[in-house]
């Protein structure tokens, strides 16, 4: 099992940003693909962004306010959350899966094998 650890989350007010991380520390040299989503209580897990191959997928909901990005050197997955809003507020999950993923299948929640506690954002207006 490959442990993920998300950290970073926290409270800002509409308009402001957040930095969440997640550590994916017993990761192999096998290539894999890395994404974040997202998900209040009572509703389903949705897909937020990922990034395979140095591709960077998002959703419609978030595309233009947020940039995932990877950190190799590290084993770190980012995600700078801009010009957030109310309905940004949830739960936070990292998620990765061996190997690539392309468009699609990046979006889907079931392709990931490994998967963070996840880390609250809450957005206040």
């Amino acid at each position: 099992q490959v442990p993920l650890i998300e950290s970073g989350g926290g409270s800002v007010q509409a308009g402001g940003s957040l930095r969440i991380s997640c550590g994916t520390s017993g990761r192999t040299s096998r290539p894999y693909s890395l994404a974040w989503f997202r998900q209040d209580p009572g509703k389903d897990r949705e897909f937020v962004a990922a990034i395979s191959r140095n591709i960077s997928y998002y959703s419609n909901a978030v595309k233009g306010r947020f940039t995932i990005s990877k950190d190799n050197t590290r084993n770190t997955v980012l995600l700078q959350l801009d010009s957030l809003k109310p309905e940004d507020t949830a739960t936070y999950y990292c998620a990765a899966v061996d190997g690539y993923c392309v468009a699609v299948s990046c979006r889907d929640r079931r392709l990931y094998r490994y998967w963070g506690q996840g880390t609250q954002v809450t957005v206040s207006s």
